[in-house]
């Protein structure tokens, strides 16, 4: 398995540990590389989207309640919630990932992890956001905080 799939994998098992438990992300992220084996710059990669997502969860919530409404954030299913974040994350703040790969991604992840509508429901958000992307990227930057890689991992952001 390619190692940016793999470190995407590895990242959404410590934002649902996160989201759901409320486990310290950085530990949670040591211990699952301490279980499983993934080249250092897929360790890296899991660990820059981790943070990210962390420190871009408020945008990206608001961004995803907006265009899927009719799923309260509360109410979606935890994987797809972080799995959405994941890729808006990838698309409109890091920006080194192409829209078309990061959907793609997305909704693979959905496939292994989601329930049975989740890789459609997935793919229906992120293609809204994706025809919107130029305008999103610009609000997601504005007033942008620089992403602090060693941002504190510890409190799960509601």
């Amino acid at each position: 398995m390619r190692t940016r799939r793999r470190a995407r994998r590895l990242a959404l098992e410590v934002l649902y540990e996160y989201d759901l438990a409320g486990h310290d992300a950085l530990p949670t992220l040591a211990r699952r590389l301490a279980e499983q084996e993934i080249e250092k710059v897929g360790a890296e990669f899991a660990r820059v989207l981790i943070g990210g997502i962390i420190d871009y969860q408020e945008k990206m919530d608001s961004i995803i309640s907006r265009f899927a409404p009719e799923w309260p954030l509360d109410q979606m299913a935890i994987i797809d919630r972080n799995i959405l974040r994941i890729a808006i994350y990838e698309f409109l703040i890091d920006g080194e990932t192409p829209v078309k790969v990061a959907i793609n991604e997305a909704v693979e992840l959905a496939k292994t992890y989601g329930s049975d509508s989740a890789p459609r429901f997935v793919n229906g958000v992120l293609g809204t956001l994706a025809d919107e992307a130029e305008g999103l990227r610009e609000e997601m930057q504005a007033g942008d905080q620089p992403i602090d890689l060693d941002v504190d991992l510890a409190e799960p952001v509601s």
